[in-house]
């Protein structure tokens, strides 16, 4: 009786919680491919192997996966590829614990941050779309 009040909700806040999941990732990755030419300087001044084909991967994943997920097109697969794009960018491109001072202190905050996305992802990948996604459809 006390879950009730979720329950009843329960489709609108997968939604919500697909748009806010994906917020960041869409944001990011719309710049990124605008501004492509300095995301693969960017990649090749940290020492990414194949700067281009990686940048090209971080905008497919963040833009179109991100707005795949919004849409609630084949969530639980895509959800499931993102949390592991996710935790590789966690682990390659936030190792705070080769840094130190205030750039250890950034880096540590972003790996958890996607550590954090991670688990989101996988509450996803559990419960589905939700009643409003094209999978559902």
């Amino acid at each position: 009786m006390r879950y009730t009040l979720f329950e009843n909700w329960r489709d609108q806040l997968i939604l919500l919680a697909r748009i806010l999941l994906m917020v960041l990732f869409v944001k990011f990755g719309l710049d990124k491919m605008l501004g492509f030419t300095a995301t693969v300087t960017n990649m090749t001044s940290t020492g990414m192997p194949l700067p281009g084909l990686m940048a090209l991967i971080a905008v497919v994943m963040e833009l179109g996966v991100g707005i795949a997920l919004v849409l609630g097109f084949y969530t639980r697969p895509l959800a499931l590829a993102m949390a592991i794009y996710t935790l590789a960018a966690a682990l390659i491109g936030h190792p705070y614990w080769n840094m130190e001072g205030m750039e250890r202190f950034y880096n540590m905050i972003n790996f958890y941050k996607n550590i954090s996305i991670v688990g989101g992802l996988l509450l996803l990948i559990v419960t589905g779309p939700g009643k409003y996604s094209l999978d559902k459809r």
